[in-house]
């Protein structure tokens, strides 16, 4: 049977850190589906659909690997797309204090497994949210980020009044 997982976050934007962890999953399983997880009580700074235009670009090099996107429990999406592994990357034990209930009440309530790759100590700094605030004040963050993203990041703060 082909495996499939799901990584899923709210990419908000995608990182280089994310697209490693990204591309060290796809190697693992046939399939791997980022999926864009909504949360209808935080603001994003990008769309969903904006976040999964520019994931799809930043991954469009990695086999293997497509990009969806989804408001409900994610629990709901594996099981309507017959899924049985989730990905995670841990930056630091704090990330994984986080991630572990969140894992234990995914396999509780359905089955699924939660994997977790930890992030090349390169990235381990990186988040989107320290991006976008670095951004914002008109800090550099290349390098940081896909190219693509880079320049939608930079195009949103040109945009914007602070």
């Amino acid at each position: 049977m082909p495996s499939h997982a799901v990584c899923p976050g709210s990419f908000d934007p995608v990182t280089l850190g994310h697209i490693d962890i990204i591309s060290r999953a796809a190697e693992q399983f046939d399939e791997l589906t980022v999926l864009v997880t909504h949360n209808p009580n935080k603001a994003g700074l990008f769309s969903v659909a904006e976040r999964v235009a520019l994931i799809t670009e930043s991954t469009a090099h990695i086999p293997g690997v497509r990009v969806d996107s989804w408001s409900g429990l994610l629990v709901d999406y594996t099981t309507t797309h017959n899924i049985r592994a989730l990905v995670k990357g841990l930056r630091s034990g704090i990330d994984y204090e986080y991630e572990l209930p969140m894992a234990q009440m995914n396999r509780r309530l359905t089955g699924v497994d939660t994997f977790f790759l930890l992030t090349d100590p390169k990235f381990g700094y990186i988040s989107s949210t320290l991006c976008k605030e670095v951004a914002r004040y008109g800090g550099d963050v290349t390098g940081l980020l896909p190219d693509c993203v880079l320049a939608a990041l930079n195009e949103k703060f040109r945009n914007t009044t602070m």
